[in-house]
């Protein structure tokens, strides 16, 4: 089984780390995790252009899309692969910057207490079994150091705002897939 360190890095996952972090507020709990997806190029997988964004390396001249991504400082926990590849950006006891202006069951600043994992997808195509797979893997992982987190999309948090991981992410699929245990979701 793959599980955290004690330094909140994940055995297994290629550790490629962002700048885009800071420290949790003192005794904050991790107790939510946030389902996202993100391609870049839009709609386009398997290129480098997540994870220079993501290390603040993206060169905006690569793409005319990149423009709009200028001066953005983001990241994620985990990046999930179409492969099943999994990138991890932040440890999971920092706080990476992947929630934006959000708000979960009346709290504000979900990423003072969450974990962000992004899925490379749409919101137009269904994602792949090996991305359901290593998301059940990550998840059962996450829940040995946190039992307590619920799970939710980005468009939960932030709705109006986001719509990921859209409608092709399958939840029951999801939620069936780590096992005996049960998000409070």
């Amino acid at each position: 089984m793959t599980a955290l360190d004690e330094a909140g890095i994940l055995h297994g996952a290629h550790f490629i780390p962002s700048p885009n972090c800071d420290e949790r507020p003192a005794g904050m709990e991790v107790d939510l995790i946030v389902i996202h997806n993100i391609s870049l190029p839009p709609g386009e997988f398997g290129g480098g252009g997540v994870i220079e964004l993501f290390t603040n390396t993206l060169d905006e001249a690569a793409h005319p899309y990149y423009g709009a991504l200028s001066g953005l400082r983001v990241s994620s926990h985990f990046f999930i692969r179409r492969t099943g590849v999994i990138v991890q950006f932040v440890p999971v006891v920092r706080r990476a910057w992947h929630a934006g202006v959000s708000n979960w069951r009346g709290r504000e600043k979900c990423n003072d207490f969450s974990i962000g994992i992004e899925l490379e997808g749409t919101d137009f195509s269904s994602f792949d079994d090996e991305q359901y797979e290593t998301l059940g893997m990550l998840t059962r992982a996450i829940l040995e150091k946190y039992p307590r987190c619920a799970a939710a999309g980005h468009s939960d948090i932030a709705p109006g705002r986001k719509t990921d991981p859209g409608p092709f992410f399958d939840w029951d699929r999801y939620r069936n897939s780590f096992g005996d245990w049960s998000l409070s979701s």
